[in-house]
């Protein structure tokens, strides 16, 4: 009999009402904000700082992935299924799919196997509206930007050569990157060009995840760079006065999203910006509800350690003040096999000497993640092709770093299968460290990039295209300077080049370009040529996805 797929797995479930999981965290019902029997939204005056301070923060990171993924939320599920399993009162706060990727190649982020978050179809699909609201907010000021340069309202005098503000919607539509609008007529607009981006690449999402309170919410709203006049002035979304009505539509959202994991434990779900091109985990007010309401919070950054942990590590615990208490780094035996050498055929096929070449990528992220003054457990995500030779050379290697590693069985287990990991954790999170971030927001921007080169990365240095070097003067001169750094880079290397597998060394980095997030509050050097705007693969998941006659869906992962 065959294992059975996610989605079966998720409908077979016997999901509690919601209201019973707020129990579990001493929450009244009556403060939950119900969508529906399975989903509640959580009111803000739940947070409270005292008990954030005392509670365990884990964030799980992961080597370079394969395209796939390597089961970074499916390992996050089943660690806080398996801190609950061994008594322990245990949150995951997780970040919303997008449907790009539902659609596209990488399938849904609610987990998978026997260890996911459920309602499934309702978390990867359109959950409790909170894309839609980022959408409609970033979209409402573009359509306020075009207004008001139709109608030189107010006399801003917008240079529409200048704007830098895009469209954004939650699909891979690569027809959408580079567009024309205002054609047809005088009473159309005025012809520019402009784009979309997918919305986890919107400044309105970032901002969502670094807003703290609504007043928050509207100042960051209010700093979104918008574009120059025509004698070069800066032009801001609080120019416009458009903060207050975005922060109308972003009202709700603002609030975390409270569901549950197959075992009945409690999960948030909150935000969803890319790592790669994005900051890359939830939102604050999610991490601070989780540690008001838990004693153990499990959290992610997004694809490997040198995207979405050192983003977590540098930029959002900076603006949140939070220190983390251990970090898990989740691998499995199919990357490494890549990183070594294998090509996609091979990925399921066990070769010692490809996973112990391999080794290299995961080595460099456990070194990253100490340069921190954090200290790593690997979580060995197992599979069926795994042989146990390969992993006890992924633990020998791993106990010569005196770094503990444990597989992790919840994708066929649930939480006892991680009840091991989870154990490792606990020790891990109680061990006294001093979490450092890796530069100063005071040093210069060509400086900060640079540590990020050249220690997270292992590059020799950096490069900056003519574009790149006259952007950082506009980033001085507009007082941006001081902010932290959101690198935009392939997930799939820990250099700017993706074919570069493994630990590359002997390389340089090239910035290509820079976008800046004043409100969200980061500058982004654009590494390569990064896609805000992803594609669909040639055959889309879309494609094998089924509803029959009672609206059961078949297809979804």
């Amino acid at each position: 009999m065959s294992f059975p797929t996610d989605i079966e797995i998720a409908q077979a479930a016997k999901i509690q009402h919601i209201k019973t999981i707020a129990v579990k965290l001493n929450v009244n019902e009556d403060d939950l904000n119900y969508y529906g029997k399975y989903k509640a939204k959580l009111p803000l005056h739940l947070i409270n700082e005292d008990k954030v301070k005392q509670s365990k923060l884990i964030l799980v990171t992961a080597i370079n992935p394969t395209p796939a993924g390597e089961g970074k939320t499916t390992v996050s599920v089943g660690l806080n299924d398996g801190l609950n399993y061994i008594g322990k009162k245990s949150i995951a706060v997780l970040r919303e799919p997008s449907l790009g990727p539902v659609f596209g190649m990488k399938g849904g982020a609610a987990g998978g196997g026997y260890s996911q978050v459920i309602p499934m179809e309702d978390i990867n699909l359109h959950f409790t509206g909170d894309f839609s609201a980022i959408e409609k907010a970033n979209n409402l000021l573009s359509a306020l930007i075009d207004n008001t340069i139709q109608n030189k309202k107010s006399n801003l005098n917008i240079d529409p050569r200048t704007i830098v503000w895009k469209r954004v919607m939650d699909m891979n539509d690569r027809a959408l990157r580079h567009i024309t609008i205002g054609l047809g007529g005088t009473q159309n607009g005025i012809p520019r060009e402009d784009g979309f981006n997918i919305t986890p690449a919107s400044e309105v999402m970032a901002i969502l995840c670094m807003s703290t309170s609504i007043k928050d919410l509207k100042q960051r709203l209010g700093n979104i760079f918008v574009g120059y006049t025509f004698d070069k002035k800066p032009i801001f979304a609080k120019d416009l006065n458009a903060e207050n009505a975005m922060a109308i539509l972003l009202k709700d959202a603002l609030c975390p999203n409270l569901v549950q994991t197959l075992e009945g434990n409690p999960a948030i779900l909150h935000g969803g910006p890319f790592a790669n091109i994005a900051q890359g985990t939830n939102t604050i007010l999610a991490t601070k509800m989780g540690l008001s309401l838990g004693d153990y919070v499990i959290t992610e950054g997004g694809f490997g350690a040198d995207l979405g942990a050192e983003k977590f590590l540098n930029i959002k615990c900076g603006y949140a003040n939070l220190k983390p208490s251990a970090v898990v780094i989740v691998a499995t035996i199919r990357a490494l096999r890549h990183h070594g050498g294998a090509q996609k055929e091979e990925y399921n096929t066990p070769n010692v000497e490809r996973v112990a070449t391999g080794f290299k990528n995961l080595e460099k992220h456990i070194e990253n993640i100490k340069k921190f003054n954090l200290q790593p457990v690997v979580a060995i995500n197992y599979f069926p092709s795994d042989t146990d030779e390969e992993i006890n050379l992924i633990k020998n290697y791993c106990d010569k770093l005196n770094v503990k590693a444990v597989v992790s069985k919840a994708f066929v287990n649930g939480g006892v299968g991680a009840s091991e990991l989870a154990q490792a954790v606990v020790e891990a999170a109680n061990l006294p460290n001093n979490f450092k971030p890796i530069y100063d927001w005071n040093d210069n921007i060509e400086n900060k990039i640079e540590t990020i080169a050249k220690e997270i990365y292992g590059a020799d240095g950096v490069d900056y295209s003519n574009k790149a070097k006259a952007q950082i003067k506009t980033i001085n001169n507009l007082d941006l300077d001081k902010l932290p750094i959101c690198m935009a880079k392939t997930q799939k290397s820990l250099s700017d080049n993706e074919t570069k597998i493994g630990r590359p060394n002997g390389f340089r980095v090239t910035v290509r370009e820079f976008e800046f997030a004043a409100g969200a509050g980061f500058v982004i050097p654009i590494l390569g040529d990064m896609m805000r705007m992803p594609g669909l693969p040639n055959t889309p998941a879309s494609e094998n996805m089924f509803i029959d006659d009672n609206g059961k869906i078949s297809g979804l992962s």
